[in-house]
């Protein structure tokens, strides 16, 4: 008897800091949105918890994802965080997979041929993002890959 007998046996688990990932939000798929260059999806989404320009444009031009996620996370910037980021995030999530993905045939191409396959955030830690350990996370960022992935295939039906 499997562990999580509710999971799909072949549903894709990945890990969104594994930048050797394709559907990773670490993968080296440079983008533009709002006016500028991001390197990668973890970028964009870190920069955007502050409203501040500086504190974005410090993200933004991080060297790594990590570094990104570092400077995100960072308690001495905490307090400048914008107050609504925990209504905003998953939408500058989807922005964020969804203008990359139709940037990058390779990533679009990875969510498409995903058939309908569940995709899980594979983060033992994480029960908002990830599925967490025991599976029982809320698993936005395997939701928000699966949003992207029907509207691309629906933008492909029409034309």
């Amino acid at each position: 008897m499997p562990l999580f007998p509710d999971i799909d046996p072949n549903a894709i688990f990945l890990s969104r800091t594994d930048s050797e990932q394709c559907l990773s939000s670490f993968a080296p798929f440079p983008f533009y949105l709002d006016d500028k260059h991001w390197p990668t999806i973890e970028h964009y989404f870190q920069a955007n918890k502050f409203d501040d320009a500086i504190c974005q444009e410090k993200v933004r031009q991080a060297e790594t994802p990590k570094k990104a996620r570092q400077l995100g996370r960072a308690r001495t910037v905490k307090r400048k965080m914008r107050k609504d980021w925990s209504e905003v995030r998953v939408t500058v999530m989807t922005r964020a997979v969804y203008t990359c993905a139709r940037t990058h045939e390779e990533l679009r191409l990875a969510l498409t041929e995903s058939a309908e396959l569940p995709l899980f955030e594979s983060n033992n830690y994480d029960y908002f993002w990830g599925c967490g350990r025991d599976r029982r996370g809320e698993n936005h960022y395997g939701k928000v890959l699966m949003q992207v992935r029907k509207k691309l295939k629906e933008e492909a039906s029409h034309g």
